[in-house]
């Protein structure tokens, strides 16, 4: 028992750690590149640099949680932690290997700043709806890893 504990813990450490650095950047180091810097295309490719650790960190910390799920399963498997891991490591991947590629191959075919295309430019509009797809698989590796913390510290609280 001590030792399922013990795991548990470092789950929470883990998924704590990676939730804050996601919310820090989503909620402070975004917004304040595009506050600061003197054009949007300059944050942009900022943040496009900075993503992809978090997006690996994410699928890697998914991919543990589900890992020490399985690996501990004798010794009271959760559902729940297991299946979130796996959603955080799949939205991660979907939006590091699927949503960003796309993004940089539309930038390099705009050759430019995206605000000098006309709103109704179809490269700005797909653009717009890929960022959105970024922002949504990021989210929802977000809110899986919530649902695993309070999972896991529900966990300890009801062992200790």
């Amino acid at each position: 028992m001590a030792r399922r504990i013990n795991i548990v813990v470092i789950e929470v450490a883990v998924l704590a750690l990676w939730l804050g650095a996601a919310l820090f950047f989503a909620a402070a180091v975004a917004p304040a590149l595009f506050a600061a810097l003197p054009t949007r295309t300059l944050a942009g490719v900022v943040v496009g640099r900075l993503l992809p650790s978090l997006l690996f960190a994410g699928l890697t910390v998914g991919a543990f949680v589900a890992a020490l799920e399985l690996l501990t399963s004798g010794a009271g498997w959760n559902r729940l932690r297991f299946g979130s891991g796996v959603v955080i490591a799949g939205a991660c991947a979907v939006a590091q290997f699927g949503v960003m590629p796309r993004i940089e191959r539309l930038r390099a075919a705009i050759a430019g700043p995206l605000e000098s295309l006309s709103p109704d430019d179809p490269r700005r509009i797909e653009f717009g709806r890929l960022h959105g797809w970024s922002v949504a698989w990021l989210g929802l590796a977000m809110l899986a890893a919530v649902v695993a913390l309070v999972a896991s510290a529900r966990t300890l609280q009801s062992r200790s």
